[in-house]
């Protein structure tokens, strides 16, 4: 793993995600190094010889940056309240290293510092994320998501690297529901298998129900050409399940999945934020 310290210019930059406005990385690069990241392509050009989970480079002055911008915005706007902010959209906000340098941590205090008012969310696969429970509370407006693809561990630790085992993160959504703070689950992406064992998908909606959720996203596997080709080498090993990859890329599978999703969501009284299962073109 490489690690390097660097300064950034800005953190909080406008998100092109259709629920927040703008969005935090507290690191570049992911230790998780998660066989299915989309941003396994992002800013790539500053390390071209190092595979996906094998650097993260730590945006040591982002706290003190995150302050000046906000100052500036809350001029800008005459207010606390400017749109959602979202940790994070390539990165996650609570791999490793954030063990160490608490980047992370000190940029949730510079927003409680700040009084911001508006929504701050959070997606991570750590319960890392529960050390921060007393900040969360001083933020007005807060929403923390874990990621739940499978609560099989195995499953989990086959295709999410270094990420921490699925068992870990429904704790970290208890815990967190019990201390007061609202929680989501990303189920995403949804694995291929589960149109073949629909008990597996419902094992899940009855966890994340237990575990007090307010909501779930669902998504799709995103199969664009470079995330196929990174994935697929991976699993040239097991060509069988290539293949149900590959049929996870048909308009007809992912309707049979969702034939399945929304009278487990109704069953469960699950809400899908969105509305509706997310879906990629490729």
């Amino acid at each position: 793993m490489k690690i390097k310290e660097i300064q950034v210019k800005s953190v909080l930059t406008k998100s092109g995600l259709p629920d927040a406005e703008w969005a935090v990385n507290p690191y570049a690069g992911c230790a998780f190094g998660c066989k299915y990241c989309y941003a396994a392509f992002i800013g790539r050009w500053k390390h071209p010889k190092e595979e996906w989970g094998g650097f993260v480079d730590v945006k040591i002055n982002a706290p003190e940056i995150l302050k000046v911008e906000l100052e500036k915005l809350g001029k800008k706007f005459q207010s606390k309240n400017f749109g959602s902010i979202f940790f994070a959209s390539v990165t996650d906000p609570y791999q490793g290293v954030e063990s160490k340098y608490e980047i992370t941590r000190q940029c949730l205090r510079v927003l409680a510092d700040f009084g911001y008012e508006g929504e701050v969310s959070i997606l991570t696969k750590s319960p890392l994320v529960c050390r921060d429970i007393d900040i969360f509370k001083r933020l007005k407006n807060t929403s923390i998501g874990l990621t739940i693809t499978s609560l099989d561990d195995e499953v989990s630790r086959f295709l999410e690297g270094n990420a921490p085992p699925v068992s870990a993160r429904i704790e970290a959504l208890k815990k967190l529901h019990l201390a007061g703070i609202r929680t989501y689950a990303f189920v995403g992406p949804l694995l291929p298998y589960f149109t073949a064992r629909a008990d597996k998908l419902e094992n899940i909606f009855a966890e994340l129900k237990n575990s007090g959720v307010a909501g779930v996203y669902i998504e799709h596997i995103n199969l664009s050409s470079k995330i196929r080709a990174r994935l697929f080498e991976y699993l040239s090993k097991t060509p069988d399940l290539i293949s149900y990859f590959e049929k996870s890329r048909t308009d007809e599978y992912r309707q049979s999945l969702e034939n399945i999703i929304y009278p487990l969501a109704e069953k469960y009284g699950l809400k899908i934020i969105t509305g509706k299962v997310l879906r990629h073109g490729a």
